[in-house]
């Protein structure tokens, strides 16, 4: 053999790891031997014989990297499944929460005109930075053939993927977002409003009085919330005890915030004030009108919509 297959040898040892350098050394020369004589037998010259069999062969580089059994890709199929329901559920809900929560200190700070700018580029700035650190963990992990202990695929899973499980991840994580960022800003709004006062101070939207009672009450019901989205979640399916669950604690809202928006109690009345137009009776009253009706019919509709998911997953 002439010095190109000693080169190549050297190309593809220097890649491989040294301990077993010796012994590919070995059979990478003795099948390169072979497959030249092959195709010698074959009437081609021992020139041409040798270069059809290192092209044969390929890259060096890919050939050391199936002997030394190390991938050559960043993401493969081993956690690529894994992956992309990660990105799918991180991606659901994350960016725009974050883009929420930095438009609404935005605009508490007074910057209300560059808010909507803002949370949008906090938002696609999320994206950008779950994207890359999400491929990053996951290329490492599969480069170093590092085992996450996946359980692996059966046919079981059909009927429970696919057919008993209503309530997907995404829709939790994310119905638990809202939830929470509700309950942080009813006690931000007290203190941190993108209202300014007449003194130039905060100028809280919901009447303070209403701390003696009705806000806790209400965030409570909110935390009750969350824990019926933890127990939908666990039995994968809506029931007819979680429908009953969730038509009462829609009753414990929307009950109280009708009641207090209808007898003008719900509103500051220094926010209201604030504001010639909703200062006057009639607008006042459209918009205790559009709430109420806007809560009667999101209460409507959940319940409603609980019951047939209820009906259809015991049928």
């Amino acid at each position: 053999m002439t010095s190109l297959t000693d080169r190549y040898l050297a190309a593809t040892l220097r890649a491989v790891p040294a301990a077993r350098r010796e012994e590919i050394a070995t059979e990478l020369r003795g099948s390169i031997e072979d497959m030249i004589d092959g195709r010698r037998a074959d009437g081609r010259d021992a020139e041409a014989a040798e270069r059809e069999v290192l092209t044969e062969l390929g890259n060096p580089a890919q050939l050391a990297a199936r002997y030394a059994d190390r991938r050559l890709q960043l993401i493969g199929p081993t956690y690529y499944l894994a992956w992309e329901r990660l990105m799918k559920l991180l991606l659901s809900f994350i960016p725009a929460l974050v883009g929420l929560i930095v438009g609404l200190v935005d605009a508490t700070d007074g910057n209300s005109g560059d808010a909507v700018g803002a949370g949008i580029a906090a938002a696609i700035q999320t994206v950008v930075q779950i994207g890359f650190w999400v491929t990053l963990v996951f290329a490492v992990l599969e480069r170093t053939n590092t085992s996450l202990n996946l359980p692996a695929w059966t046919v079981d899973q059909l009927q429970e993927d696919y057919v008993n499980r209503q309530i997907k991840p995404v829709d939790t994580v994310a119905a638990i977002g809202w939830l929470v960022l509700v309950i942080a800003y009813l006690p931000l709004q007290h203190f941190h409003s993108f209202v300014p006062g007449g003194d130039g101070g905060n100028l809280p939207i919901l009447d303070p009085a209403l701390w003696s009672f009705w806000l806790p009450f209400l965030m409570a019901v909110l935390v009750a919330t969350i824990g019926l989205e933890l127990a939908k979640f666990r039995a994968g399916r809506w029931t007819w005890p979680l429908v009953g669950v969730n038509a009462a604690l829609d009753l414990a809202f929307a009950v109280p915030v009708i009641w207090l928006i209808s007898t003008d109690r719900l509103l500051n009345p220094d926010f209201v004030n604030r504001w010639e137009w909703l200062s006057r009776e009639e607008n006042l009253n459209n918009l205790a009108t559009f709430v109420i009706v806007g809560t009667v019919l999101i209460t409507a509709w959940d319940v409603i919509d609980s019951s047939i998911k209820a009906y259809r997953g015991r049928h």
